[in-house]
């Protein structure tokens, strides 16, 4: 009989998570299987679509160990400052206001937006360039655990084992659901619409957070593309009704909506590239573990995209798990208890925090309540003035 192939770790899901997490356990030599429903070309262009990724300070440490930071096609665009500030569409924004910038706290960013393309392309350079990484793509799996190792079925194809299976699969994790982990969803009834705008003045690196009760309206600086050398990545944040008409409206009146949000500091919009539109809520898996299995990305949570922090959690799950079985020692197993257990206390409370911390915001935030606008307001000023308050929270926005 043929024995099955042995691998350090199969991971289910090649996203950013996934993909970022295989390239970094092969960069330390391990033997790792990959598995993902879409294909994966070496040499991906997709055109400009006007999504992007907030990647956190913190997180750049794992996209460095992964080998994926110099293979960025696009230069990301440095975050230098966040505006953060509170009022009503076509109104000016509260004078009570928050600003912080990054020279508070060191001469690094806050952060980088990268293109998701960029991204997508860099990952798939590095998965085909790797060799001690096996892909399989497209492909659909079935996996078997028991207490020394997991059998993936590739569906009409191989069968090999593992010492370890990460299902980084996203909210509707099938491995997740057949290992039998309960979720907890908490629906918002907002949606998100996502899109690119080009402008008139410069954006100097800063990020403006624009509280409105219908949900935060959100403007991101992007590095400049070929077309445009002014670029910012906008998102809506609104009732599902409502994001529905902002997608569905004709350039000029959605170029209104969002200087109705914006204001004119940017000077004159055109969007460039798509829309898109994301249904939001939030969800926490009831543990990361179980036998030979560690779950994370947005197979383990997902939180309101009121503070950019949705990929950079997954990201801190990979450099957790990955610190953990490098302190662990060479030839240290993967999918050992005491080890799992470890990434679960390193990471379960960590985004636990965050998700109430995000899910408060929103409920505090999305409210037309005079005297609770009154009160965040008074506490945004308040903050503005507690310089070591203020730098805290810069710590964290930098994922320090």
């Amino acid at each position: 009989m043929k024995t099955a192939t042995v691998y350090d770790v199969a991971i289910i899901g090649a996203g950013p998570v996934g993909g970022a997490l295989a390239c970094a356990l092969a960069a330390s030599g391990l033997r790792i299987a990959l598995v993902d429903k879409a294909a994966l070309p070496p040499m991906e262009h997709p055109d400009f679509d006007g999504r992007a990724y907030a990647i956190a300070n913190g997180s750049k440490r794992l996209l460095d160990e992964a080998g994926l930071w110099d293979e960025l096609p696009f230069v990301p665009c440095p975050i230098l400052g966040i505006r953060v500030t509170d009022g009503k569409p076509g109104r000016p924004p509260s004078p009570l206001k928050l600003h912080f910038d990054h020279s508070a706290v060191g001469n690094e960013p806050f952060g980088w937006i990268i293109e998701a393309r960029a991204l997508r392309i860099a990952i798939n350079r590095r998965l085909n360039e790797i060799p001690n990484i096996t892909l399989f793509a497209p492909a659909e799996a079935s996996v078997s655990r028991n207490t020394d190792a997991a059998t993936v079925q590739i569906i009409n194809g191989p069968a090999f084992t593992a010492k370890l299976v990460v299902a980084a699969d996203g909210r509707n994790s099938q491995v997740r659901a057949k290992a039998g982990i309960p979720v907890t969803r908490i629906p918002y009834h907002q949606s998100a619409v996502l899109c690119a705008i080009a402008h008139e003045k410069p954006h100097h690196g800063l990020a403006l957070e624009h509280f409105l009760p219908g949900g935060p309206f959100a403007q991101l600086p992007m590095s400049p593309i070929p077309e445009h050398k002014n670029l910012s990545a906008i998102v809506f944040t609104d009732k599902a009704a409502i994001a529905a008409r902002l997608h569905e409206l004709q350039p000029e009146r959605f170029h209104y909506e969002i200087a109705r949000r914006l204001g004119s500091q940017l000077g004159k919009i055109e969007i460039v590239g798509k829309r898109w539109t994301y249904p939001l809520s939030a969800m926490y898996a009831a543990r990361y573990t179980d036998m030979r299995l560690a779950l994370m990305g947005d197979a383990a949570h997902g939180v309101h995209p009121i503070a950019g922090q949705g990929l950079n959690l997954g990201l801190r799950d990979v450099l957790a798990f990955t610190d953990l079985l490098k302190a662990a020692g060479p030839g240290a197993d993967p999918g050992e208890p005491a080890l799992l257990a470890r990434y679960q206390a390193a990471r379960r409370p960590a985004n636990m925090a965050m998700l109430a911390a995000t899910d408060t915001l929103d409920r505090l935030f999305s409210t037309n309540n005079p005297a609770i606008r009154l009160a965040r307001d008074l506490g945004l000023a308040a903050v503005e003035r507690m310089p070591r308050l203020k730098a805290r929270f810069m710590r964290v926005a930098m994922g320090s």
